[in-house]
């Protein structure tokens, strides 16, 4: 039996409001540094039935780290511009996704990660890899995103919607 833990908006959103201390971030842009995003593929079958891969064609995003944890946890806020083109490799038919979500992420030595997000994001999950199946998607709205130390990861919308990718380009 699958737990699910509901979070009230207003906690997601008190999350992303969250700013540094005064002088703790330092430099004339309020300690935000860019954020570029790498493209990716993935071989058929391990999101779509087909091969597919992305890269960004607006990415705008810039990150800050509001705290660092004597353990090494840290929680990093992103925001900003970031529009995907999703590529089926067969055909070539494209999808340029909206990415742009706010989010502020608790990244844990173990390497598991909770993301609070409002905003759209693209989240892939893998066969068995989440409580989602298999597949690339846009998530939109309000909603949290915790990844175990295996990778295995668990959406938890709020409010909002998740619209596969796969099916736009395939």
């Amino acid at each position: 039996m699958k737990r699910r833990i509901l979070v009230p908006l207003a906690a997601v959103c008190a999350v992303l409001a969250v700013t540094a201390p005064a002088g703790a971030a330092g430099g004339p842009n309020g300690g935000w540094e860019p954020a570029p995003s790498p493209s990716w593929s993935h071989p058929a079958g391990a999101r779509c039935d087909f091969a597919v891969q992305g890269s960004p064609v607006v990415d705008e995003v810039v990150r800050r780290t509001l705290a660092t944890y004597e353990d090494g946890t840290k929680v990093v806020e992103y925001k900003g511009d970031l529009v995907v083109r999703v590529v089926n490799s067969a055909t070539g038919a494209s999808y340029d996704a909206d990415a742009s979500g706010r989010a502020v992420v608790e990244i844990r030595p173990d390497r598991s990660q909770s993301w609070y997000v409002v905003g759209p994001i693209l989240a892939g999950f893998g066969e068995g890899g989440g409580n989602v199946p298999r597949g690339l998607y846009t998530v939109d709205g309000a909603y949290t995103l915790t990844v175990s130390p295996t990778g295995y990861k668990t959406l938890t919308q709020l409010h909002g919607s998740t619209e596969s990718l796969c099916e736009k380009v395939g």
